[in-house]
């Protein structure tokens, strides 16, 4: 008897040192995944904290003041720093001119072109911020609705062409009919052609009756668009920015840039010049469109040429444009601009 409760008490102990390996091993399991999920949750705060960026002119606002028990520090790039600073004191000056548009009843009229995350709602935002509302407006109109698209094409436009001492900036306007719609199947070769021969006769009218014309297309690479989109489907804040035509520029890409070129082609003269933002960085491309603008128009107490002088980098003529996309449009591997 006592031999066989010496074997079974050995049993028993073999049993337990198995039971208890095993704890051990499911113990190191449980401490891996918590381990895991910690990594992972940092990993996520700090994606989130990544994405949340001041508002624009926080930093150059608060720069000048003191520590306090209330006060948070915050890092910031310097280069955001004079950034704000720089839109700072050409918003001053945009403030300036609408005074004397408005003392002189001129009609300014802004035409933002480009593809899909170019940057143009972000320019007209910085462009219009300061500026009196009652002298200063957006046009972004929706798609054409059935009594629209029976009127002459350039009607539902036409209405919205400003009136004395007023700027009027439009986040695209007829020439959704020079890439958009021809590129998407929304409009036929011809409606897209005709379009092409009367655009330059219609601007030349509007010019000529004394309205100062603006016409800006936003370039922005392939890369960077991409991005772009990438960031509006997970920044919550940008939701309304996302539509299915996004994707579908990406895969349209060389399409788009063939009916560029031909629009600039057909609407870029002497008297209604389009001028090309290289808009990767957007923060550069607002300043020196902002620059452009108060370069071209008189307004009293204007600061000198020097505080307006475009980095030739960001700001490209239409012909300038319209050149190099010659030279490079059939080379195999050229990267031409958005």
């Amino acid at each position: 008897m006592n031999e066989r409760v010496g074997k079974m008490t050995k049993k028993e102990k073999a049993k337990k040192e198995k039971a208890k390996k095993a704890e051990k091993i499911e113990e190191k399991k449980e401490n891996a995944s918590k381990a895991e999920k910690k990594v992972q949750e940092k990993g996520e705060q700090k994606e989130k904290k990544l994405k949340k960026k001041l508002t624009e002119h926080t930093s150059f606002k608060n720069l000048e003041k003191k520590k306090t028990k209330k006060r948070q520090p915050v890092w910031v790039k310097k280069f955001t720093l004079e950034y704000e600073e720089g839109l700072n004191r050409l918003q001053i000056e945009l403030l300036k001119w609408q005074k004397h548009v408005i003392a002189n009843d001129e009609r300014v009229l802004m035409l933002f072109e480009g593809r899909d995350a170019a940057g143009k709602g972000g320019t007209i935002k910085r462009v219009i911020e300061h500026m009196n509302p009652r002298g200063a407006r957006v046009v972004a109109l929706l798609k054409p609705s059935d009594r629209e698209r029976t009127q002459w094409y350039f009607q539902r436009y036409i209405q919205q062409l400003p009136s004395g001492g007023e700027i009027v900036l439009f986040d695209r306007s007829w020439y959704n009919r020079a890439m958009v719609e021809p590129t998407m199947g929304f409009c036929t070769d011809e409606e897209n052609k005709r379009f092409l021969k009367d655009t330059p006769m219609l601007e030349a009218m509007l010019v000529k009756n004394g309205i100062i014309l603006f016409k800006f297309f936003f370039s922005v690479s392939k890369e960077e668009q991409l991005r772009r989109f990438d960031s509006r489907e997970t920044d919550p804040l940008k939701q309304y920015k996302i539509s299915p035509v996004d994707r579908e520029a990406q895969e349209r890409w060389d399409d788009y840039t063939i009916r560029k070129f031909v629009m600039l082609n057909e609407t870029n003269r002497t008297i209604t010049p389009w001028t090309i933002i290289r808009s990767d960085n957007k923060k550069k491309a607002r300043l020196n469109c902002i620059k452009y603008i108060l370069s071209k128009v008189e307004y009293t107490d204007k600061v000198s040429e020097e505080e307006l002088q475009v980095d030739p980098e960001i700001v490209v003529s239409g012909i300038d444009e319209i050149r190099f996309m010659e030279d490079h449009l059939m080379t195999a591997g050229a990267e031409l601009p958005g």
